[in-house]
């Protein structure tokens, strides 16, 4: 494994633009929720994150992981390009030919994938702890870890979303072709999940329509890793005005959703491995 690992990575570090993205996706997430969590006082302007609460525990996890969880686009362009420059400038085939299989050469990439999304998930940690611990109106240990379960959605979800992205390298071998896969399936998931609520809305129930579609769009690819991190957005709203915002929706991960999540990564690198393996390169 270590092996495999220090191959990639010397290949990432010695690419000028995805050493640039790798560290533009630690360095940003980070420095935007640090400025943000400043205290500003400049007598007509005075800003105060703490006051609305969207540092405290146990929301802050929800919070963090959520907007941390967009910059994944960033290493996503790496996951993608290092397929795509692989292909474009016939490095995966002299990996063949110094001895590699074709099985070692998926693992690389899905060990890069996991220690990325590992070291991503320990950098949200240490930051949610330091603001959380400046900011947060409670400081009792249980409810500090209450919703730490985010983070393994975050882990995961970094996990499933890179391993699509290299599968899609691996079947069209164009950075830009891949984007645009993506692009289209974001969009088909959406055309097919407002359809669904459509038909089902004549039938049912308005509640009805929506529990009927939402356990049937949880198994779309992407569809299934953003209901690891729901926007947070209406639950911020409903705990501060919960008599105008009265909702009733569980913000809670649940095993299923994880295991939705970790299949589709799994048939992700096990594709990658069969495009792989049945290619003549």
């Amino acid at each position: 494994m270590l092996r495999l690992l220090s191959i990639e990575f010397i290949k990432l570090w010695n690419n000028r633009a995805s050493k640039v993205l790798i560290i533009l996706s630690f360095v940003l997430p980070f420095t935007i929720a640090f400025i943000t969590s400043i205290k500003i006082d400049l007598g007509f302007v005075k800003l105060d994150p703490s006051q609305y609460g969207i540092f405290n525990f146990p929301f802050i996890w929800h919070w963090n992981t959520y907007f941390a969880s967009v910059f994944k686009l960033f290493f996503a362009l790496v996951a993608i390009s290092m397929v795509a420059n692989e292909y474009n400038y016939r490095t995966l085939k002299q990996n063949l030919i110094d001895g590699l299989s074709k099985k070692e050469v998926i693992l690389s990439k899905f060990y890069v994938i996991l220690t990325y999304s590992f070291i991503s998930t320990v950098g949200v940690l240490i930051m949610t702890l330091i603001i959380g611990s400046i900011y947060s109106s409670y400081d009792e240990f249980s409810i500090i870890i209450r919703d730490i379960s985010y983070l393994l959605a975050y882990f995961v979800k970094l996990v499933a979303f890179f391993s699509l992205c290299l599968f899609l390298t691996m079947l069209v071998k164009r950075s830009i072709f891949t984007i645009g896969l993506l692009v289209i399936l974001s969009a088909v998931e959406w055309i097919l999940y407002s359809y669904l609520r459509w038909e089902t809305f004549r039938d049912l129930t308005e509640e009805g329509a929506y529990n009927a579609v939402e356990n049937i769009s949880q198994f779309f690819p992407l569809m299934s890793m953003y209901n690891l991190i729901e926007q947070p957005f209406i639950r911020y709203g409903q705990r501060l005005s919960p008599e105008e915002i009265p909702i009733d929706h569980d913000f809670s991960l649940y095993w299923h959703e994880l295991l939705i999540a970790a299949t589709w990564t799994a048939i992700f690198i096990f594709l990658s491995y069969r495009l792989l393996k049945k290619r003549d390169l």
